[in-house]
This record gives structure tokens, sequence and C-alpha cells, in this order.
């Protein structure tokens, strides 16, 4: 088990102060930015779901709050290093910790309680944000998402790779930001193979389902697979 860090303490912000700082994520999307949001009729209107994004920057979760214009919980990897100007918003909005080496009994029941309080749990499935291509997804979504057969939400956020630089040229970035159909994890899996298969195949999932939202160039680990055409073709924009 790894030592306890500065993050581990952060515990998610009530509902009513995260349906406030909805309002920081839309100056974000509307005034830093030129966010386009396709999709929002795919949200759906009422909990429990997972919202599932891509990584590619460490502002991603804004974005996500951005589109959906609600609370939600976020599972966020407390053993990484955040810069200090980040750790004031994820102090401010809040997170449930999780150690992404073993999921801890604790970190599954909070996650848990989120989705059977019928609310929202946000997780970002690559895990770290260190590359700008799609990765396999870590185990934490794809067990937590079986736990209670619960829909997940797919949400691609694309055009953040020169946020900083833009910005100091007093640039506002395009943000693209699309909403796929929600979907429940075991669809389209046959029942007789073991779970490992299970995991591994809703795992490849998630990321195609991802990909459908992205530009090729960012598919990554999943590139020509054949899932995504499909995907695509099931996503209503």
């Amino acid at each position: 088990m790894s030592a306890r860090t500065e993050l581990d303490l952060y515990i998610p912000r009530p509902q009513w102060m995260r349906y406030l700082l909805t309002y920081g994520a839309l100056f974000l999307g509307i005034v830093l930015t030129k966010t386009k949001v396709k999709g929002r009729h795919n949200i759906p209107k009422k909990g429990p779901y997972i919202v599932a994004a891509n990584h590619f920057s460490l502002v991603d979760g804004f974005f996500v709050v951005y589109a959906l214009q609600r609370p939600i919980t976020f599972l966020v990897a407390s053993d990484q290093v955040i810069s200090w100007y980040f750790k004031w918003a994820a102090w401010l909005y809040g997170f449930i910790p999780v150690n992404r080496v073993k999921l801890s009994p604790s970190t599954i029941k909070k996650a848990k309680t989120v989705l059977q309080s019928k609310n929202i749990l946000g997780i970002m499935p690559e895990g770290t944000s260190a590359d700008k291509k799609l990765r396999a997804a870590k185990r934490g979504i794809v067990y937590l998402s079986t736990l209670e057969n619960t829909r997940v939400l797919p949400v691609s956020i694309y055009g953040l790779k020169h946020l900083w630089p833009n910005w100091l040229r007093g640039i506002r970035p395009n943000v693209k930001v699309q909403v796929g159909k929600p979907f429940l994890p075991y669809e389209g899996i046959v029942s007789n193979i073991d779970r490992e298969e299970k995991m591994k195949i809703i795992g490849e999932n998630i990321i195609c389902r991802l990909a459908a939202l992205l530009p090729e160039k960012t598919h990554g680990i999943v590139k020509g697979d054949k899932r995504i055409e499909q995907y695509a073709m099931k996503n209503e924009l």
C-alpha cells in the first residue's frame, strides 16, 4: 500500500457547492475558450450513471462539468503530483481519492454510494494524462460499472493541447466536447466467457466508445478497431 498523500485528504464537496462551482466551468467554457458541445440530448435526465471521459489534459474535468452542468463526483488518483495552481480547484470541488495500485474497500464503498444515491460518478478510464492518444482503460471503471451494472456515458474533450500557449498569446482555444449515447457495460458481451475476458472486453469497449467521438489521430491503442465505426454510427450528435 502506498503512503498517504495530501490528495488522500480531499473529499467531494456538498452538491450545492458543486452546483455553484458549475459557473466557474461555464466561465472557462464561454469566456476563456470557444467551447462547443455536441450530443447534450444523450445526457440522461437522471442518475445514476458513470461519465467516462478521455484524459489528454489536466483541465478535462472542467469541460465535463461544463458539458453536463450538474454535480459530478470524480474519482481521482491520489498518488499523482498536481501543480499548486490546479490544487486549489481540486480542493474546492473535491473528489474521491483513488489508490491506483489497489482499489481500497473504502473507495469502492464511496463510489457505490454515489451510484446507489442515483448521482453521477466521473472517471477518466485511462488514468493519468501522460499522452495525447487513447490508452487502455484501467480496471477501476470496468469494475465499478459492472458492480451496479451502471450506464456509462462517454464524453470526449478535444482541443486543449496548446491551451496555455494560446492563453499567453491572448487566443481563446477552440474546444470540442462530444457526448455519446449511454450504454450498459455488459451490452453485446456473450455470457460463456470468463470474468477476466469480460473485464478486458468491457475496458476495450469503453475506449472504443471514446474513440468514436474523437479524431482518428488520437485513437492510440484502439486505432483501426472495427468497433469504433459501429459505435460512431450509434451516436446521435
